[in-house]
Formats: structure tokens, sequence, C-alpha cells
């Protein structure tokens, strides 16, 4: 089949800089995954191959264009993202209402359905679990959307909470202040606010009482009102702390509960109050669940393989993995 060139003429030559990324990397991933030649000369894009992967490239080239036009982010995640849905038969913006708006810097937008669906319900619903393998961006966008209410005066408080498990009682004997000893399990709580409205404004605002991080167990006996309260490693939450925390619910106040049902932490035997809240609180009205997929993993590449594999393994009979083990121990010995 012979290879032609298509010519995309474009307004905005400097939104054709970005859509290509720093030194062309946006690019080269279109290139690889299209099999095609791509060059970006001003506000035009030349797009060099046989005539359906330059349809391709050329669809892909076009909804990052107007993305930008919107003034939403496009790295390398967010195109390995759209090129994931190509290969689904579908590419197309998200909806107005599932992106993130943040004053002052560029929205958050959701780069797989499910992410959208999941920032949908956090919007519509009064309590949102979000669950499922990690790296699907769970953690962050519940965090995200709650700080962007913040920020925006929608509510007066951001709360997260998670389970100390590694801790447990042993948490007072740490070295330092409450923020000292809680701080290494909230940090992806810290990382997630430090990106969406920056260092100086989380610090100032955690100052104010404005954002709280804290235990799990540190709910008890409170009201939470006014407020979005993230629920972060939910798996690891016994039934009567999941109880305590989700009828602490206030006036205008909002949850988002994530975590991995698979992957609790729990003593063995004790059931996972993430797993039950799902159970019992299963359509009940105003209350949400997103069920994430390896293919909503948004890490590395490899994340979604990984936890594809591990997802395959635990699925076939345990003599399986028996036998792997063995042979693995043969070899070492």
């Amino acid at each position: 089949m012979s290879k032609q060139t298509d010519i995309l003429e474009f307004s905005d030559a400097e939104l054709v800089r970005k859509l290509c990324g720093p030194n062309h990397t946006n690019l080269a991933l279109i290139e690889s995954a299209f099999d095609v030649y791509i060059e970006a000369p001003g506000s035009a894009v030349h797009i060099n191959g046989d005539t359906p992967s330059r349809a391709r490239a050329g669809e892909l080239v076009k909804e990052i264009y107007q993305r930008l036009e919107r003034g939403w982010p496009c790295g390398p995640s967010d195109i390995r993202a759209l090129i994931r849905a190509m290969g689904q038969g579908k590419v197309k913006a998200a909806s107005a209402e599932a992106i993130i708006p943040f004053p002052r810097r560029s929205p958050i937008v959701p780069k797989t359905p499910r992410q959208e669906k999941f920032i949908h319900a956090m919007r519509d619903d009064t309590i949102t679990f979000g669950v499922g393998p990690a790296g699907t961006g769970k953690t962050f966008l519940a965090t995200a959307y709650g700080a962007s209410l913040l920020a925006r005066g929608e509510v007066n408080k951001f709360i997260a909470c998670r389970p100390a498990v590694e801790a447990g009682e042993r948490l007072g004997f740490l070295p330092g202040d409450l923020n000292e000893k809680v701080d290494p399990y909230m940090q992806p709580i810290w990382d997630a606010l430090h990106m969406v409205l920056g260092r100086d404004e989380v610090d100032r605002r955690r100052a104010a009482g404005d954002i709280e991080v804290a235990p799990l167990a540190f709910m008890r006996g409170r009201t939470l009102s006014d407020a979005f309260v993230v629920i972060d490693e939910a798996q690891n939450a016994t039934v009567p702390q999941m109880k305590m925390v989700l009828t602490r619910l206030g006036e205008r106040a909002k949850y988002a509960v994530t975590g991995d049902p698979t992957q609790t932490d729990l003593p063995n035997g004790q059931p996972s109050g993430l797993a039950h809240a799902l159970h019992i609180l299963d359509g009940i009205k105003g209350i949400s669940q997103i069920h994430f997929k390896a293919a909503d993993v948004v890490r590395h590449p490899l994340v979604g393989k990984i936890v594809d594999a591990y997802e395959a393994e635990f699925s076939r009979p345990t003599d399986g993995l028996d036998k792997t083990l063995a042979r693995s121990a043969n070899s070492d010995g």
C-alpha cells in the first residue's frame, strides 16, 4: 500500500507546538501507535503513512488540538489514554460536567470512561465508592474533586482520612507531633493536594483549618458537615470503623470512598469494611459505586499488564501457583 501525506492546517502555531510535546514526545507516541511519520512546521501537521493509519492519526491529532483549545492538559499520559480509547473504537472529548476546574490552573480531565463516571458520580451523589486496582486514579481524582470544591468555595473544609493499619495501637509511640506521626501514611493525599492547589495554598489552608488529614479513628464522635471527605485505602477499615465514619455524614457533606477490596492489610479472618459496605449499601439512592478495571490504569503502561497478570493468576486453581513457586525454589537451589 503506497504511503502519502495528509496536511492538517490549524490556526494557532503555539497550540501546535504544545500538541507536539517537549522534544516531540507526543508526536513520537502517535507515530509509534499508528506507524506514521509526523512533522509539524508552523501551524500545520504533516502525517505520512498508509491511508487507514493517516486517518486514525489525523483524528487523534485533531482531538488533541481541540483539547488544547479548551485549555485542557495533553501530556504523554493523556495521549496514551486517547490511543487506548481509539483502540476500543472511540475517541471523544469528556463532557463539560466531568472536568474538574481550578482557579488559575489547568483543569483535571478524566483519562478513561470510568474516570469520567467517577467524577459524574461525585458531583451527583452524596457518597461515591471508587474501587479497583492501583494506578487507576481513584485517590487523585477524589482528592482533586474535593480540592476543587474547596478552592471554589462550594465547601468549607476538605477532610481526608485513612486507616493507619501499619501503625495500629503504636501510633502514639512514633516520634513527633500528630502531623509528623500521620503524614507518612497520608502522603498520596498530600501529593495530590500539592499538585492541584500548590504547596503554598495547601500550607495556608491547612494552617487555617480548611484542610484536615488524619487517621480514620480521629473521625469518631464528630459530625462532618459542609465538607468533602475522602476515605482512602478503605479496604483496611474494619466493619465497625466503616460504619462509624459513614455515619459521621452531616449536612452539605459529600464522601468519596476509595480502595481496592482485593488488597486488604487487615489480619487474616477480619472482614474488610469496604467490601462489607459495598455489599450492604448497593442500590441505595444517593450512594454510587464505580468499579475500576486494569484498563483504567493510568500509571506506567506496564502497571495495567501487571494487574492483569495477577488477576489471571489468582483466578487459576491454586496448584498452578504452587507449581510455579516449586519451579522457582528448585532453580534457586
